[in-house]
């Protein structure tokens, strides 16, 4: 179960797909105020973890209390506290970029009231402020990716879950989100994060796992797996780095 200072607990997860076993056993926690990562090459099972953790996928045997709650039994109360920014941007076309914001918090049963007076403030945080009333297809793609980390806050979430929230970006786009999620660090949130990206782990993970074939094969800070794993740097040019682990433990690169 949950402990105060534990909004995810993953114990001993299972689940199968036909005759494959996708995730084999994995077991997990994030502390609170962390943010914590989930690595892997494609296939490696983080997409089905996540889906177990958030009630979307039920799992075949094991245990997830999600901020307090048992997953998959009462997921829906769960998710009323939780954040996600989903891999791919599901903005509504139809709306402005307040407007998405508005409607979204609908869905959480705040009443408009509220939500009216925290859309400047999130606005505000995504950079946005200028384009309130933007159509979405105005918007770039490193715009579009920061309002839906906005949605996310609408209900002042206990947890964020972030699915590769910066893939597709330019690098000045990357480094933006970046910021916004170092400074949701600062004030205390906690986030669930996975990446393709090698450098967002490093700088914004307090600590991750490195998942492969539905298991997890490492797990600690970046700097603990680089110590453990890569103690003398393949280059005498440059350091070791979480790429050198990653290589290393799945015989993948990241973005495999």
């Amino acid at each position: 179960m949950e402990t105060l200072n534990q909004p995810l607990v993953v114990t001993d997860l299972h689940k199968r797909y036909g005759g494959r076993e996708v995730v084999a056993g994995i077991s997990f926690a994030l502390a609170r105020g962390e943010c914590f990562g989930l690595l892997g090459p494609n296939g490696a099972g983080k997409t089905t973890t996540l889906r177990c953790c958030l009630g979307l996928t039920g799992p075949d045997s094991g245990s997830i209390s999600l901020v307090g709650e048992p997953i998959p039994a009462r997921a829906r109360e769960a998710r009323a506290r939780i954040g996600v920014v989903p891999q791919f941007d599901n903005l509504d076309p139809d709306f402005t970029a307040a407007e998405n914001l508005l409607v979204f918090g609908r869905y959480f049963g705040i009443d408009d009231a509220a939500i009216r007076a925290r859309i400047p403030r999130l606005l505000d945080f995504a950079g946005l402020s200028s384009k309130a009333n933007a159509q979405i297809r105005e918007l770039s793609g490193g715009m579009k990716r920061r309002l839906t980390l906005a949605r996310a806050l609408i209900n002042d979430p206990d947890l964020l879950v972030l699915d590769e929230p910066t893939t597709g970006l330019d690098p000045q786009a990357r480094h933006l989100i970046w910021e916004r999620l170092q400074g949701l660090l600062a004030e205390g949130k906690t986030i669930l994060l996975t990446t393709h990206f090698m450098e967002e782990a490093e700088r914004l993970c307090h600590r991750l796992a490195i998942m492969d074939e539905g298991r997890i094969i490492s797990e600690g800070t970046p700097q603990a797996l680089i110590a453990e794993h890569i103690p003398v740097s393949p280059s005498p040019l440059r350091p070791s780095n979480l790429e050198d682990v990653f290589l290393k433990l799945t015989g993948h690169e990241l973005r495999d």
